[in-house]
């Protein structure tokens, strides 16, 4: 079995993450993907202090093994979710949008592990006392920085000398030994836990992903300053058009945005949703269990392994 200084960080049995989806990764998903093996990670997102304390109670009832929570710095709720994990002390906070520094100190009973998209953060995070980064590449869906994953882990790894998880295009085994030999010592896996069997999207979300092919992803949103990757549809077709309209303001299309996650992942709107989904996604083929993918992704890794062996 591959195991590594992330797995002894946190208590697992495989060094793999479950990235935070808003709206996607709740207490049931989290729990099953920590049962299964791995650290399963609640996104608290925009939600308000209490949700996430109620989340965090709910996966304690559904599992015994560590889990994490992501908290948005940015949300207008920070403070009050960043008081809930002091008090629950989860196993992992990870930490987006924002710098974790001000929280540190009252988070001293968790393992404080910051996404990041550059060098200069990651160097940052780890001054702050970090325990590992996220680096997280621009082929993941949700909100994306400007960097691949291929050049942006080994650049982070040759100047922190915390473990280094890496996330974005990585959903077999394949993809688990490249981080591996880019210097990683730990994944992070959003798109593929959509379709665990225990994740609550919308059926509509899984099989939008299910029929995905390799082109069916686009980023949007740079104009705004925050980049979203997600699946093609009518809404993302008008927002790319919004997006290069000189006549419509920068409030006007963040005003059309707004919601468009929750139609997706709550309501299954086709039409008006925004399927956040990263480029791989045309790799999956079929739901599973959170314990079989994660079981599956490490066993292609060890064959990964004997291949190279035989060259």
């Amino acid at each position: 079995m591959i195991k590594t200084n992330i797995c002894d960080l946190l208590g697992i049995e495989y060094p793999i993450f479950q990235g935070a989806m808003a709206w996607i990764s709740d207490a049931e998903l989290a729990a099953a993907v920590s049962e299964g093996g791995g650290l399963g990670i609640i996104a608290a997102g925009h939600a308000p202090g209490e949700y996430v304390r109620e989340q965090i109670h709910k996966a304690r009832t559904l599992t015994n093994k560590p889990f994490g929570v992501n908290i948005m710095l940015l949300s207008p709720h920070a403070e009050a979710v960043a008081q809930v994990l002091a008090e629950e002390e989860v196993a992992a906070i990870i930490t987006g949008a924002g710098n974790p520094a001000k929280y540190m100190k009252s988070w001293q009973h968790s393992k404080v592990i910051p996404v990041v998209p550059s060098t200069a953060l990651a160097k940052m995070m780890a001054r702050s006392g970090a325990s590992a980064v996220i680096v997280e590449g621009s082929e993941s869906g949700g909100h994306i920085g400007e960097l691949a994953t291929m050049p942006l882990v080994p650049q982070v790894c040759d100047v922190v000398d915390i473990p280094v998880v890496a996330a974005g295009g990585i959903g077999d085994g394949r993809g688990i030994m490249a981080a591996f030999m880019l210097g990683a010592t730990g994944v992070q896996v959003g798109t593929r836990f959509i379709l665990a069997k225990e994740c609550n999207a919308h059926q509509h979300y899984k099989n939008l992903v299910l029929k995905a092919k390799d082109i069916d992803t686009i980023a949007t949103g740079k104009r705004l300053g925050h980049p979203v990757r997600a699946l093609k549809n009518p809404f993302l077709r008008e927002f790319s058009g919004k997006e290069y309209d000189s006549s419509i303001s920068n409030e006007e299309l963040e005003k059309f945005g707004e919601g468009a996650l929750k139609l997706a992942a709550i309501d299954g709107d086709l039409a008006n949703g925004c399927f956040m989904a990263g480029q791989i996604s045309g790799m999956f083929h079929k739901e599973q269990t959170a314990r079989e993918i994660i079981v599956e992704m490490f066993a292609q890794a060890e064959e990964v392994i004997k291949q190279w062996q035989k060259i």
